[in-house]
């Protein structure tokens, strides 16, 4: 009887490994192709404000894209990639851009403003979510390193409300009462780790 139960547990385990499946890194890297020509070559973004995916968590990655194919977050330039997108493709691009290397950040050419950041983000406790390192963790943004004025425009849109979808009621929650100056010394700070 007992040798039954362990040859039925270690079926139940295969059955449920075969159900889960993995994603394609190889799959994710053919399927960024489309995403190359705003985010950049290997996911490092040299359009102003586009994000960098390179070195974002994998849940990350995936989720803005489900909301976007939803319609619940809105972007004209995203809506006719993300409508191309099986659940497949998105759990392979998340694998693919989270195994690849972070931009690396600029050098600080404003200690003052990024001391200023680390105050505004102390201040807004940021590392409870985004980890002390800024690199974020599942479906929490990576922020070390990311564009600048893209974040100075997320906030700014988290701030007005103007970006939902996602984690937009604690951003939102955070970003509303920081100033013009704070998001500016935050997105500064954070650019530059």
């Amino acid at each position: 009887m007992r040798h039954g139960v362990v040859a039925g547990g270690a079926l139940a385990l295969a059955l449920m490994s075969v159900s889960v499946q993995a994603a394609d890194l190889e799959a994710g890297k053919a399927k960024a192709e489309l995403c190359a020509g705003c985010h950049g070559e290997n996911g490092v973004s040299q359009t102003e404000n586009i994000p960098s995916l390179a070195g974002q968590q994998d849940q990350f990655v995936q989720w803005p894209l489900v909301f976007f194919r939803a319609g619940t977050r809105k972007n004209e330039a995203m809506k006719p990639i993300v409508d191309q997108l099986t659940n497949e493709d998105i759990r392979n691009l998340g694998a693919y851009f989270a195994s690849l290397t972070p931009a690396k950040a600029p050098p600080d050419n404003d200690p003052d403003l990024s001391r200023k950041g680390a105050e505004a983000a102390a201040g807004r406790r940021c590392a409870s979510c985004h980890l002390d390192s800024y690199a974020g963790t599942k479906g929490v943004a990576r922020l070390a390193g990311q564009r600048e004025e893209y974040l100075v425009k997320a906030l700014h849109d988290y701030k007005s409300g103007q970006r939902v979808g996602g984690s937009q009621a604690a951003m939102t929650d955070v970003a509303y009462p920081l100033s013009a100056e704070e998001i500016t010394a935050l997105a500064h700070y954070l650019a530059h780790l």
